[in-house]
């Protein structure tokens, strides 16, 4: 990796203290993530995810070991994130969205042009850990902070190494009312691949 990637500008020193997998994982090259994800949330959730799936936020289909793909790649110093997720019935369901630094240990992740969750990051035992710390609303110049509880609750990211080749992750979202409203988590390998970003 001859140029630093994103993460390893917001992690800074902390770069040295993730393993390979997850070096790989967070590369500035061009690449993609190859795994099976699983995918769940409680019934009253699903017209709610519905709506948020409308404006590109997270999925709105439940499903154990689902072949998935999330391709990566730079573009004006932004890391584009393109997920494809295969349903048991053979459908794919699309989840696209861009990270921005956004100072020491902080990245915004953003759905669409004007929504997006900023987070802190830090490596804790070899683990890459997230911590939302509110959404965002852009306008332009001015980013509006939203509390976390007023839209999904809390969320947190853990990523461990398996292997110099694996990596698992897991996405949860926790409303301090309502408890666990989503959670996503897989196992993945990263590879190098020519993008079409057609």
């Amino acid at each position: 990796m001859s140029h630093k990637s994103l993460m390893q500008h917001v992690l800074a020193e902390q770069w040295n203290d993730l393993p390979p997998a997850l070096q790989a994982h967070y590369q500035s090259t061009n690449n993609a993530d190859i795994g099976v994800l699983d995918i769940e949330y409680p019934r009253f959730m699903q017209l709610y995810l519905n709506f948020l799936k409308l404006l590109g936020a997270l999925v709105n289909q439940r499903g154990t070991n689902l072949a998935t793909s999330v391709e990566k790649w730079m573009e004006d110093g932004k890391q584009q994130w393109r997920r494809s997720i295969t349903l048991s019935d053979g459908k794919n369901l699309y989840f696209n969205s861009h990270w921005e630094a956004a100072g020491d240990s902080e990245i915004i992740e953003y759905v669409n042009p004007f929504i997006g969750l900023r987070m802190t990051v830090s490596v804790i035992d070899k683990q890459l850990h997230y911590h939302g710390k509110h959404y965002i609303v852009n306008l332009g110049k001015l980013l509006l902070p939203i509390p976390e509880w007023l839209i999904l609750g809390h969320t947190s990211i853990v990523e461990s190494a398996i292997n110099d080749k694996e990596f698992e992750m897991d996405f949860r979202l926790t409303h301090p009312l309502f408890g666990q409203l989503f959670r996503y988590s897989g196992r993945f390998t990263t590879i190098p691949r020519s993008l079409s970003k057609n």
